[in-house]
């Protein structure tokens, strides 16, 4: 079942990746088409960050991630380096964890 699940998701990709290069250019000049694929990866990744924040299995989890993406804002807020926005978070956590204050 599992390697059913695998050829299908590879298949899917590459019909997706085939129907995007046979689109006709003209379409994708349009001004409405250019916005939505510039918006579009900044709204998967948001939605990827805030199910691996707030999301464990099926329930909603509230521990030392939550801070430490509170943290890392911030110090995105202020235009750190990305090393050193992962690293704040890391700390943050770990810091977190080590005195007992969040899971």
């Amino acid at each position: 079942m599992m390697w059913f699940a695998v050829l299908a998701g590879t298949a899917g990709c590459y019909a997706l990746k085939y129907v995007g290069s046979i689109i006709p250019a003209h379409i994708l000049e349009q001004p409405i088409v250019k916005r939505i694929v510039l918006l579009l990866p900044i709204s998967l990744l948001s939605a990827l960050v805030a199910v691996q924040t707030f999301a464990t299995s099926q329930s909603l989890t509230l521990d030392a991630r939550v801070p430490a993406l509170a943290a890392a804002t911030v110090a995105l807020k202020f235009k750190t380096p990305f090393i050193l926005i992962v690293l704040i978070a890391a700390v943050t956590a770990a810091t977190l964890r080590y005195f007992g204050l969040a899971s």
